[in-house]
């Protein structure tokens, strides 16, 4: 009998072992779809307005465990207690939203002779969902939800490293009344389980969010079967400030659009461009903003910054800020355990520097001037990803042309805010294939069946 693969689950403020988490392998994950396929022939059958009140159920099974969640989520990912909080609501926000779907799956009645034509949207089967560390909770409920809604079933791979949300999230799922097999959380490596998603026939979808690297391998593994993929990948996202715009105000929250969940967000806007007439004003109101970014202990209702998620992904980072770096100004962070690293801006910096091109998944930022509109257009989109960025300006011609001009999915204007959970979520170029969140998700777990009636005798 083979042993069992246990993971050793670690708190990334403290270091220390949280839990022990035995990760499925290929006969698990193969038992596990054929639990979701059985489950899939009854799931799909339920009433819209049954399957909306056991989603409506499930996200108030949510908010009422808010707290545990929260709490499981610092201590597993190293977040703040408030972007804990926030994510645990925003996971509720999305099934709830979502319970209202299954009632509003409208087919369309198309015009033709000779009889009546309309339109069905069916749910796909198996969904593979895989679920990467740096939001193990939300994301975790971007699929799920919209998936279930639609009458498919779903197994939640979470990453091997923040396993402890998502199985929570699946006994709720049970305790709110889902059945048996319609949603299940299923630990384990990505070479094992994540691929046999790809390869296994009867998952007829697979949601990927991570690296850009491991989605060109899940679409090319899909490919063979004609499987459907929706893939969230990387990002590298300017924020561009026009010397128009409140300096104050961009340059106080610029730390914040980088440096939330110490950067492992692939939404970060790790590329500031800064019109050059007041680059030197914007850097002198950054260095104090940075500075005063305060990092700490997660479970401190005052701390804005965590750790990053384990010691090789630090020392990864700490790869990009090697000894003689253009380091502008730092934060600060705790002595001891951890694995913390500084809030870093860089400056001046290449083009062509791999940390202005690459994607680095931490706190470090890196500041370049831009001469014109055309100019700030062509350096921002000198990137293979396009997900995410911010512009400043108080001039709403200009905020309406560089919008349009940013090769980017989500982008807001003064202001870092992009993603919510009613508008579509999704990247350009290799930031990612598909759309979350919002009434656009729908089409993503669903597909169009065409029947013609003949009225003709």
């Amino acid at each position: 009998m083979t042993a069992p693969d246990l993971f050793e689950v670690v708190n990334p403020a403290t270091e220390e072992v949280i839990t022990t988490v035995e990760l499925a392998g290929l006969a698990e994950t193969d038992a596990a779809v054929a639990r979701a396929r059985a489950a899939f022939d009854t799931w799909r059958r339920v009433a819209p307005a049954d399957r909306a009140r056991l989603l409506r159920s499930f996200a108030a099974a949510v908010d009422a465990d808010r707290e545990h969640l929260a709490a499981l989520e610092v201590a597993n990912a190293g977040h703040t207690i408030g972007n804990a909080r926030w994510e645990a609501g925003n996971a509720r926000d999305v099934i709830e939203y979502y319970a209202a779907a299954p009632e509003r799956l409208f087919g369309r009645q198309i015009p033709v002779s000779g009889g009546i034509d309309v339109t069905f949207q069916e749910p796909i089967g198996v969904v593979g969902v895989i679920v990467p560390w740096n939001f193990p909770m939300p994301i975790a409920a971007w699929a799920l939800a919209p998936a279930l809604a639609a009458g498919n079933t779903v197994i939640v791979k979470p990453a091997e490293l923040t396993p402890l949300t998502a199985l929570r999230l699946g006994e709720l799922a049970l305790q709110a009344g889902i059945p048996e097999g319609v949603l299940q959380i299923l630990p384990g490596r990505g070479p094992v389980v994540g691929q046999r998603f790809v390869t296994h026939p009867d998952v007829r979808k697979v949601v990927f969010t991570g690296s850009t690297r491991v989605g060109k391998e899940i679409m090319a593994g899909c490919a063979a079967q004609v499987k459907p993929v929706t893939l969230e990948l990387g990002g590298k996202s300017a924020n561009i400030v026009f010397a128009d715009a409140d300096l104050a105000k961009a340059a106080a929250t610029a730390p914040y659009a980088v440096f939330d969940n110490a950067g492992q967000d692939c939404c970060a806007r790790s590329r500031i461009l800064v019109e050059a007439s007041v680059l030197e004003d914007f850097l002198e109101l950054l260095e104090p903003a940075v500075r005063g970014v305060r990092v700490g202990d997660p479970t401190d209702e005052k701390t804005e910054m965590g750790p990053l998620i384990s010691a090789a992904h630090r020392a990864r980072v700490s790869s990009y800020v090697p000894d003689g770096s253009a380091v502008a100004f730092r934060g600060s962070v705790p002595d001891g355990p951890g694995f913390w690293y500084p809030p870093t801006v860089l400056a001046p910096v290449r083009h062509d520097d791999r940390v202005f091109t690459e994607e680095i998944f931490g706190p470090v930022v890196a500041v370049v001037p831009f001469r014109d509109e055309q100019d700030a257009l062509r350096i921002a989109n000198a990137t293979e990803y396009g997900l995410s960025g911010s512009i400043w300006t108080r001039d709403v011609g200009r905020a309406l042309r560089v919008s349009r001009g940013v090769e980017a999915g989500n982008l807001s204007v003064n202001s870092h805010s992009s993603v919510r959970y009613t508008t579509p979520f999704g990247g350009f170029k290799q930031s990612g294939l598909g759309r979350e969140l919002g009434p656009d998700a729908l089409d993503a777990f669903t597909q169009t069946k065409n029947v013609f009636i003949s009225t003709e005798e």
